[in-house]
This record gives C-alpha cells, sequence and structure tokens, in this order.
C-alpha cells in the first residue's frame, strides 16, 4: 500500500496500559515506515495525556501529518480526546484488542500488533474525510400527531424547548382517553391515593401557547420528503394544506380491547358486566349507580388480566390494569364506606411506587384474591380457580363485574376504510411486523430480475388507514411489530421508528402509565428536536450520532439491480425513473446495508467501503503453510460484537491470536465480495460477527444479523467454484454482554479450522 502524494499519514504508537511491556515498540515502528510507507511514526508512554494529544495536534496543526493513525486504545474510548478537526482520525487497537487479550512477548502476540498496524495504516489510505451534505430548506416544525395526554404533552414540551409545533388530532377534541377521568394513578409522594386528573390543566396550558397550533378533526392525509424536510398535506372538513415539516412525534394513543369478544366473563350477558374504560367514564359522571337498575353497587369484583397475557387475545401485559383496578376500587371505598371490593388476580404487576398504591388499597379494606378466572356467569357469579386449594371457587352476590381489558395501540387509524396497499409495497409492511424474521430475498445471486422481500403468509396486513400514510417504498405505515406496537429498537432506542425523523411516544409504542407517558413524550419531542438539528448539519442521527459520510453511488457502473432499494432498513433510498437509486440523505442512518447489498461495488462512502475492508484485510500479512499459523478474519459488528470483543480484552479473557478483527457498521454493510477476496488471499476461515436476531433481536439497523445470514447462504456455491470447504465462514450472533463468551467461540471456531486444514491459496 502506497499513500497518495497529497496525504502524510502519521503513525502515532502509545506504550502506556502495558502496551510496551508486551510488545515490541520499535518493530511496530519499523512496519509502519519502511514497510507500510508511513510518513512518519512516533512513539509516547501516554497519548491519551495532554502532552500525547498535544504531539499529535501539533503535527496536525504544522501539516506534518494529514492522516493520523493512533495505535493504542480502542476506538470506543478515549473519543473526546483523540477528536482532531480537519482529519480523518484511525485507531489501532493494540489494547484491548491485543496484549490485554493475548500472552505479553509472544511471538504471536508481536504479530497480531504488528498487523493492527498494518490494518490501520491501510485504512487510513484507503478512506478520506467525509463532507456533509446539507441541501435543502430545512424546518424546525415539530408536527405532533395525536393529542391525547402524550401528544399534548410533547407538544408542550417541545414548545417551552423553542420549537414551532403543528398539533394534530383526528377527533374534535383535545385530551384523548385521559380526558374525562377524574382521577388518575399517583405519580408523586406518597403514591397512596389517586390524584386528580393533570390533563383539563395541559390543554389549557397548549390552547393558551403561541408557539403550538391546534388542528382538530385534521388527518395526515401525505408525509413525504425526508427529516428536516418532510413535506406533509394535512386534511380537515375536505381541505387539504400543505405544511413543511422538521420532525415528527406520533402520540395516537390506545384504545381498550374489544370486550364483546371476551363473552366468557359475561360481557354482554349482564348490562352490570362493564370494562374498566366504562367504569371510568361511569366515575366521572357522578355517584356510581349500576346500569341495571340504578342502584349503586355494594360487592364489586374486579377480574384482571380480561383478555391480557392471553395467547388467544391478547398476548402481551398491558402494564396499568393492575394499578387501574386498585385506583378503582380505592374511588369506590372513600366513596361508599360500605363498598367491598375484590381484585382478583392471577398475577398482581405493581412495580416501584405502585407498591405503595397497593398497600394503601389493602389498608383500606380492599380484597386481593389471587387466582385465575374460569368465567363470569349472567348472574355475576365469578368462578375462579384458587391456585392454593386446588379447586374452582365461586364468588357469588355481587352487584358488579368490572373487566380490566388491555391496551390496544391505535397505530393505525381503525375508524378510517382500510386502505388497498399495492402488492409490491404489501411485501415490506408485511416484514415490519416480524423483526425476528430473516429478510428473504428471492433472485439474490443469479438472474437480472431484482430481489424482493418474500412474503410469510402468518404476517397479516394491518387493519385501517395509515396515520402518516408515507410516502415511501415500504408503504404507508409506520413499522409496525407483531403485536401492533409502533416501536423500532426496543433495547438501545426508544421512541424511533425505522422512518429517521419519525418517534412515537406513549401507549402506541408500548403500555406504559401516565408518568412513564409523559417521560415518553419528553423524549420523543426531544429526539424530533436533535433529529432536526444533526441533519440540518448533514449529521447522521442514532446510532452513529454526528456522522457526515453517506452513501456515494458510482451511477456508471449501476446495473439497476434495486437491491440496495429493496434492502434499506429506513426507506432511504428511492429510484429515478431510469431506476437509478437516489438517496434521502436526512433519511440515512450510514449502516452500510446498501454497500453489502451491492452485486458491483458501486456503492461507498468517504469514509467506508468494500475496497476499504478487502485492503484492510489484504494487509495482514499471512503466513505460509509450512508456519503452521492460521489465520482468520472476524468482521464485527461495531455495535455489539466488538464491544464484546474490546470487554473480553478489559476482563483479560483470552482466545487465538491467530485472528484478525476488522470492526464493521453493521453485518449489513459485509459483501460477499469481502469473503471471496479475503479467501483468495489465504485466510483460512472468516467470522462474520453480529448483533442477536430473533425475538429479541439488538441490531441498531434492524436486521443486519438476518441479512448476512441469507447473503452468506448464497456463498457455498462460490466457495465450492474455489475448492472451499463452506464451514470456513460462518455468520455468529453476539450480544454486547456475551464477553466471556466470545473468546469460546472464537476458538471452537479456530478448532474446527484445525480440522479442515489451512487453506489451499496461501501463497498464492
Amino acid at each position: 500500500m502506497t499513500e497518495a502524494a497529497e496525504d502524510k499519514i502519521g503513525v502515532y504508537l502509545c506504550s502506556g496500559c502495558g502496551i510496551g511491556d508486551a510488545v515490541d515498540m520499535d518493530a511496530m515502528s519499523t512496519i509502519a515506515t519502511d514497510e507500510m510507507k508511513a510518513s512518519s511514526c512516533k512513539s509516547h508512554e501516554a497519548l491519551c495525556t495532554e502532552a500525547g494529544v498535544k504531539l499529535i495536534g501539533d503535527d496536525i496543526a504544522s501539516g506534518e501529518t494529514t492522516k493520523p493513525v493512533i495505535a493504542a486504545c480502542s476506538q470506543r474510548v478515549m473519543t473526546d480526546k483523540f477528536a482532531f478537526d480537519g482529519v480523518n482520525v484511525i485507531r489501532a487497537n493494540l489494547r484491548e484488542q491485543a496484549v490485554w487479550c493475548h500472552t505479553a512477548n509472544d511471538e504471536d502476540t508481536q504479530m497480531l500488533a504488528n498487523d493492527q498496524v498494518r490494518m490501520g495504516i491501510s485504512q487510513a489510505g484507503n478512506t478520506g474525510l467525509p463532507e456533509a451534505f446539507m441541501e435543502g430548506d430545512f424546518s424546525d416544525t415539530i408536527l405532533v400527531v395525536g393529542a391525547g395526554y402524550v401528544g399534548l404533552t410533547a407538544a408542550h414540551e417541545a414548545s417551552k424547548a423553542g420549537s414551532t409545533v403543528i398539533l394534530v388530532e383526528r377527533s374534535d377534541k383535545l385530551g384523548g382517553m385521559t380526558a374525562k377521568w377524574s382521577k388518575v394513578m399517583p405519580e408523586r409522594p406518597p403514591y397512596r391515593e389517586p390524584q386528580d386528573n393533570p390533563v383539563p390543566a395541559l390543554i389549557e396550558a397548549v390552547e393558551a401557547d403561541s408557539n403550538i397550533t391546534v388542528m382538530t378533526d385534521t388527518l395526515v392525509t401525505s408525509t413525504g420528503g425526508s427529516p428536516g424536510k418532510f413535506e406533509v398535506e394535512l386534511t380537515r372538513a375536505g381541505t387539504a394544506s400543505k405544511e413543511h415539516i422538521g420532525g415528527i412525534v406520533v402520540a395516537t394513543g390506545w384504545r381498550p380491547y374489544d370486550a364483546n369478544k371476551l363473552g366468557h366473563l359475561g360481557y354482554g350477558a349482564s348490562p352490570d358486566v362493564v370494562t374498566n374504560v366504562e367504569l371510568e367514564d361511569m366515575l366521572a359522571d357522578g355517584p356510581l349507580t349500576r346500569k341495571s337498575d340504578g342502584n349503586a353497587p355494594k360487592t364489586v369484583a374486579f377480574v384482571q388480566c380480561a383478555g391480557s397475557r392471553d395467547p388467544a387475545h391478547l398476548p402481551y401485559c398491558s402494564s396499568v390494569c393492575c394499578s387501574a383496578s386498585i385506583k378503582h376500587a380505592i374511588q369506590m371505598v372513600e366513596a361508599d364506606p360500605e363498598v367491598m371490593a375484590y381484585i382478583i388476580f392471577d398475577e398482581l404487576r405493581t412495580p416501584g411506587t405502585a407498591e405503595e398504591f397497593y398497600r394503601s388499597a389493602q389498608e383500606k379494606g380492599v380484597v386481593f384474591v389471587k387466582g385465575t378466572v374460569e368465567g363470569v356467569g349472567a348472574d355475576l357469579t365469578v368462578t375462579y380457580h384458587d391456585d392454593l386449594l386446588g379447586d374452582d371457587i365461586p364468588l357469588t352476590g355481587l352487584d358488579m363485574v368490572v373487566l380490566a381489558t388491555g391496551m390496544v395501540p391505535n397505530s393505525t387509524n381503525v375508524d378510517q376504510p382500510t386502505v388497498e396497499i399495492p402488492e409490491e409495497q404489501e411485501i415490506y409492511v408485511r416484514s415490519d411486523i416480524n423483526p425476528a424474521a430473516p429478510f428473504e430475498v428471492a433472485g439474490y445471486i443469479e438472474g437480472t430480475e431484482a430481489p424482493e422481500p418474500v412474503a410469510r403468509p402468518e404476517e397479516v396486513l394491518p387493519e385501517g388507514s395509515s396515520i402518516l400514510n408515507l410516502q415511501y417504498r415500504q408503504g404507508p405505515h409506520i413499522p409496525i411489530l407483531a403485536d401492533g406496537f409502533a416501536d423500532s429498537h426496543y433495547i438501545c432506542f426508544p421512541y424511533e421508528t425505522r422512518r429517521t425523523g419519525i418517534y412515537t411516544a406513549g401507549p402506541v409504542r408500548r403500555p406504559m402509565d401516565m408518568g412513564e407517558a409523559e417521560l415518553d413524550a419528553q423524549g420523543a419531542a426531544l429526539k424530533a428536536i436533535q433529529a432536526i438539528n444533526v441533519v440540518r448539519e448533514g449529521q447522521a442521527v442514532h446510532p452513529r450520532v454526528g456522522d457526515l459520510s453517506y452513501p456515494k453511488f458510482g451511477l456508471d457502473t449501476c446495473t439497476k439491480c434495486r437491491r440496495c432499494t429493496v434492502e434499506c432498513p429506513f426507506g432511504a433510498i428511492d429510484e429515478t425513473e431510469e431506476d437509478f437509486p437516489v438517496l434521502n440523505h436526512s433519511r440515512c442512518r450510514r449502516c452500510g446495508t446498501c454497500m453489502g447489498a451491492c452485486p458491483v461495488r458501486t456503492i461507498s462512502f468517504d469514509n467506508y467501503s468494500v475496497n476499504m475492508i478487502n485492503e484492510m484485510a489484504a494487509a495482514v500479512e499471512i503466513p505460509d503453510e509450512f508456519a503452521e499459523k492460521p489465520r482468520v478474519l472476524i468482521l464485527a459488528c461495531e455495535n455489539d460484537a466488538y464491544p464484546a470483543l474490546d470487554m473480553a480484552g478489559i476482563n483479560r479473557h483470552c482466545y487465538s491470536s491467530m485472528v484478525r478483527v476488522i470492526p464493521v457498521r453493521c453485518l449489513g454493510s459485509v459483501s460477499l465480495l469481502n469473503v471471496s477476496e479475503a479467501l483468495s488471499k489465504g485466510y483460512d476461515g472468516i467470522i462474520l460477527m453480529g448483533c442477536k436476531s430473533g425475538d429479541d433481536y439488538q441490531c441498531h439497523f434492524v436486521k443486519g444479523s438476518a441479512l448476512a445470514k441469507e447473503r452468506m447462504s448464497k456463498i457455498e456455491e462460490t466457495l465450492s467454484s474455489m475448492m472451499l470447504e463452506p464451514e470456513r465462514v460462518t455468520t455468529m450472533e453476539v450480544s454486547i454482554a456475551d464477553s466471556a463468551k466470545v473468546g469460546k467461540v472464537i476458538d471452537d471456531f479456530m478448532a474446527n479450522i484445525d480440522v479442515i486444514g489451512l487453506n489451499p491459496f496461501k501463497g498464492f
């Protein structure tokens, strides 16, 4: 590798943290300048100190170095200290992934350290400084869809932060489900009594806020564009208006589960079997009376999990039902001390401060009965199975039965007719429903037809019309998960959806109480503001916050296969009339999935490319077959697998020193060409190490591991043509918490390589 004439690669070797005691610094310096032709190489006892940082900074300022390669600790640490303006800083990991997890002063450890330096210099030589794309007219206005408690809170908080807000509500009133409730669950100490409903005061504050435009009886009929530059059509009474929007918060709330489906619990058989939501309205309207005769009920049973945690109805816990029933029972016994209230539960869930609320109800005489309700008769007899007695027990003499029905998210406008989705978009909508499912494509390797996702019949399209009516290739809906919630990455990025700049908050995202919903609304509003600010500067939003790079398309070599547009998890790539890809820059998360999908290497980033990965792999010294030192390339996801390897080093978990690790943005960015090229260079095996997929998927870019598996399933033919065993290439899923296991996973693979034998391409 030789550097370009205008570039000056300066290598900075750190001997601190035990590096200098474990490997030969002079040997690495010689490799940097003599073999890899770096302009300079300097050593320092602690580059992260003020003196070390000054050394690098002064060289950059003087022009001695234009591309610094810092061979020290992991790229995941000291990021603030090694942030130098105007240059692309490369980090070579000598500490966590070399000397801390391998034997000191060992030949193989030295070879590993040498290769880390080689790969770092190669990376510097094959990357450039990205320039931001900032074209377009950016808007600061935030659109909040839904004016219940969450939407009102999001609008109010965004306004307080200085943003202009348009608050859209499809009904003619603000406040949503909670507006009429007289009392709510306690959200402040001592957490023992129902509190006054905050919604009326919040409505007043929003209506009086000059930064907030309130639009009731309004639907979002079209959403196009991208973050900072959304073009939204709002329709009210048949009249449409266009709005230029920066970010969007979807706070469409929830609706109660349809109790008509709960006939076995007596709903519909007696007017005195009511739902918890119906009881809320009855309590708000004045003294509680029975629907059947107008008399005040004296004995009331609350049936918990009425349809919730039931595969035949709602498979999930709705989170608030237990506390809501406690609130109702307290309201009833405080209004009439003669009331006897029973709460029949299978599992009572009152976490945190809600435990005080539960104890308060006990002290007020509310009776909690553990059992599974089998049915409710027309005479209001509740039959439940007592686990302690092992028998069915009838509870008779009741005046009212309250069914604690669960939350169903308003991910669509269910009161609007279901809009037919074009067949080519329908498959994407189905795929969004289940992130655990692999992203299957047809015709991936052979043929000229563009691949499309394979539909899976178990994924049912959502009912009702779209909330936002997105003008995206992937269809009009926000991605909706299997249980109907409009969420995305459930661990690392709450609020976000798979549509950049669009955030969900409140029960449309997951079941939650009002306290959680308030925090959710604040978080989503702040995320929307953050998205507007970063895209205006041409930067990426989470998880690669601040990244200025973006995919560039070499249209002169593009085959119009459409793989990039099909596989982009975020709908960032559209097509021109000539079928060439066109990027919506501010939608892009910079994951590189498009790059990995492209069969002809026509997509790259200024600081990340298929060629960069290939050149880094090629820079490694591959011993010949007589040395009997295998080399295995690990392409490790920077979000989970690479941190797990770092943590293994921090905890001194040792593993084979024959592996060479290259961090990748996502396994979805890995091309089949990276694999075939590495094998042709003599690598004995390749591990694609990515995030967890499945029901508890942890991929920051949704389906990176699933995409990698799908692609690698097609490589067997390529390996066969090379006369290589398919076992030489494997995909592994590693959680960020798997540092104690990752070493064994690597060693087990190395044992398989020992059995298979060395790559016959060595030396060619």
